[in-house]
């Protein structure tokens, strides 16, 4: 085993379905030690989401792997003093429960960084632990709504539409871990203390929209859904061909986009000095994607991309996951790995990114059963005896 960039980092993972445990996904990726913290008896209601192999669904083998997992009760005092002893053995504590629950429990961060002022926690919430919204209940998919980017989806003659995955929960994942690093950072070699971060899903989503603000700000202009272009970028689409597949195209640089009318046939475009800059492009854009469409109808995608490639044009197919399955490139990146689940039937689940010269993320277990690590986090970790591990089962608080 190759050392891990984040070997010798523990994590405590408290949260549930997606948010929290993605981002806890990505530090086991990398190497850290992930505790995840399951409710005794259901666990993580991922375990029961999508579609079930043997009872258990396969988004859990993905969501949890690298993961130890023990059960614990949080509601109970027992809980609480357990989850004490935890902060004091880790570096960074996830979780993404509505604000002000950990603090109901005695488990807040004000609460836990009396017995270890080195803890990070990093906090996942849908409006933040503090404003008008924050003692409100937020998914993501209310994050994406407040956000901006569920406005921006579709087309504009009908009704704002979903990206078809969860988002919003992925993208406030990654600013968890990415804030964590930066605390974890300032801690180790800044010599600072530990922290808490605040992420809220819906300023995730908010982060990528890009110039909508100062565009409002100076014009009050409001983007609105424009289905597949890019406003104010041309050309950038997707086409149909021949074979009644669809192409994306992107030729929105200048010199992109005369290299495209070469390849097209279409020098007279290349030419006609309003098309030479992005502004006159983008004013005559319906009359731009409508020749390039006029191309693509006349050939099979295959074709089509045989042609963009060779000029050197940034297009592609629009993947199904069949297609991924199936595509060269995946495999020669890996992004397609085969674990075992059940110690027995192998799973084909995604690859790990990013791509580490010296240090590169690994998959050494898919998601556990429910309480799969007990044995060695209580007892090997915090010390419990057989019979305190027995008494704590009976009583229901693990």
């Amino acid at each position: 085993m190759s050392k891990q960039p984040l070997d010798g980092v523990k994590v405590l993972e408290l949260g549930s379905l997606i948010a929290g445990p993605f981002a806890g996904r990505l530090f086991g990726d990398f190497g850290a030690e992930v505790i995840k913290v399951e409710p005794p008896k259901k666990g993580d209601p991922l375990r029961k989401w999508r579609m079930l192999k043997d009872g258990t669904s396969l988004w859990w083998y993905v969501q949890s792997r690298n993961k130890k997992c023990i059960t614990l009760n949080l509601r109970v005092e027992e809980g609480a003093k357990i989850i004490k002893k935890l902060a004091k053995e880790v570096d960074i504590i996830i979780e993404n429960f509505k604000p002000g629950t950990l603090e109901k429990w005695g488990i807040g961060y004000e609460d836990l960084k009396k017995i270890n002022p080195k803890i990070i926690m990093v906090r996942i919430s849908g409006y933040g632990q503090y404003g008008p919204y924050s003692s409100k209940p937020g998914f993501g998919s209310i994050g994406e709504a407040m956000g901006g980017i569920r406005y921006l989806s579709g087309y504009p003659d009908l009704p704002p539409v979903r990206t078809g995955i969860s988002i919003g929960d992925s993208i406030a994942a990654i600013y968890a871990v990415m804030s964590s690093m930066m605390a974890l950072y300032h801690r180790d070699i800044g010599g600072g203390d530990g922290q808490y971060i605040d992420v809220a899903l819906y300023e995730a989503i908010f982060s990528l929209m890009e110039s909508m603000v100062p565009e409002f700000d100076q014009f009050k202009f409001i983007r609105e859904r424009s289905g597949n272009t890019l406003p104010g970028i041309a050309p950038s689409n997707i086409y149909l061909c021949g074979d009644e597949k669809y192409i994306a195209i992107g030729a929105n640089g200048d010199s992109i986009f005369a290299r495209l009318c070469q390849a097209i046939n279409r020098e007279d475009l290349a030419q006609n000095e309003e098309f030479k800059s992005n502004d006159g492009r983008a004013a005559n854009m319906k009359y731009i994607d409508e020749q390039i469409e006029a191309w693509t109808k006349t050939m099979s995608i295959e074709d089509a991309l045989v042609i963009l490639d060779k000029y050197q044009i940034p297009a592609g197919k629009i993947y199904n996951v069949e297609d991924m399955f199936n595509d060269a490139h995946f495999e020669a990146r890996q992004m397609i790995e085969t674990v075992k689940i059940n110690d027995k039937d192998d799973l084909k689940v995604p690859g790990i990114i990013p791509k580490f010269s010296k240090t590169p993320g690994k998959i050494k277990w898919a998601g556990l059963s429910l309480g799969a690590n007990n044995k060695e986090i209580y007892q090997n970790m915090l010390g419990f005896s057989d019979e305190e591990m027995d008494k704590m089962k009976s009583e229901g608080v693990i």
